[in-house]
């Protein structure tokens, strides 16, 4: 059965879980916990209300409520999330939704702008609808059309390189992409800061020069990227993790092609360990989309997170930011930053 980050899988139970990874065991999809039938919720669908969850209650909600679908994964040696194959009602996928949202005659505002979004994007770079996909709230339909961000997918490691470059350039035009401005910061700060890792000017100083978010009629979207399939390499098993507690690196990034990934992924080079176990660790990763393309190739990056020894082929150690959704203590900053600021 596959799936892989950014499809959703609904489940027998009627929950909602967003796929957080590429390749998974044989028994179970992994994925985390977004929504739950709560009578009192702020989303409907088909008639019944739900409420979206962050990773306390997400995990507290299983616990007491649906224990099978957590489980102690033995390539990460924690307990995580995953929907076993037996309750696996439906996998959405983004590409399938968003063709389903093009055929559809009966739009509202916010799924206009979807399709006006892929139809700039396509025309704008010549990459193919088929490569394209919408994610977030409006993947299973629990969207709110009045204040819902666009989610907007992008398979392949270079289309995605190629549509951020070229809306690099369409949003310098008085056209309808726009760059984030005005109050859209302080809502996309409260949104993905939950502690002081990044100050106010921190944080827009970084986004600014992401170019994976912008404005259309009003609405927020985001910049996705997926690996196509033929993208994906190895199994599940081939790989094993063992946490080894926290570290904090001074680092040069040597490749950041798949920094926009689920994990994003940075190669990097002339490790300094700062705090931590003194181990040869050759990739720094982030499981949180606010890290997402926070550094590129040949910048010194500081960062702080959970380190892991990866047991393949080969060993080698990883530091991994995003633990939690939240990120709490967990950050990839450049090191020179603040002379970058004026």
């Amino acid at each position: 059965m596959r799936a892989r980050p950014r499809d959703f899988i609904h489940t027998t139970d009627d929950l909602f879980f967003a796929t957080t990874t590429y390749l998974h065991p044989d028994d179970r999809i992994i994925s985390f916990l977004r929504y739950i039938p709560d009578q009192n919720g702020d989303r409907s669908l088909n008639g019944i209300k739900y409420s979206k969850v962050d990773s306390k209650q997400a995990y507290e909600f299983l616990g007491k409520n649906f224990p099978e679908y957590l489980f102690d994964c033995d390539i990460t040696n924690v307990l995580m999330m995953g929907v076993p194959t037996d309750k696996v009602e439906q996998i959405l996928r983004p590409n399938y939704r968003l063709k389903e949202i093009i055929k559809s005659s009966n739009r509202d505002k916010l799924l206009n702008n979807v399709v006006k979004l892929a139809n700039i994007f396509h025309e704008s770079t010549g990459i193919g609808y088929d490569k394209m996909g919408i994610s977030g709230s409006i993947l299973p339909g629990l969207y709110n059309p009045n204040v819902s961000d666009m989610d907007f997918v992008i398979y392949g490691l270079k289309n995605h390189r190629k549509v951020m470059e070229t809306f690099a350039e369409i949003k310098k035009e008085n056209g309808p992409l726009k760059g984030i401005e005005g109050e859209y910061w302080k809502r996309l700060y409260e949104k993905r800061i939950k502690d002081n890792s990044l100050t106010y000017e921190e944080f827009r100083w970084y986004e600014n020069r992401k170019h994976n978010r912008g404005i259309l009629d009003g609405t927020l979207f985001d910049i996705l990227q997926t690996r196509d399939w033929d993208e994906i390499k190895g199994s599940y098993r081939a790989i094993r993790y063992e946490p080894m507690g926290c570290i904090e690196i001074d680092c040069t990034v040597k490749n950041a092609l798949a920094a926009y990934d689920n994990p994003a992924v940075y190669q990097v080079e002339d490790v300094k360990v700062i705090k931590g176990a003194n181990v040869p660790i050759t990739e720094v990763a982030s499981y949180t989309h606010t890290y997402a393309g926070q550094a590129m190739e040949n910048e010194l990056i500081t960062a702080r997170g959970k380190l892991e020894k990866v047991i393949g082929e080969d060993v080698n150690y990883r530091l991994v930011v995003g633990t939690t959704r939240e990120s709490i203590g967990e950050y990839i900053k450049l090191k020179n930053l603040k002379l970058n600021i004026k």
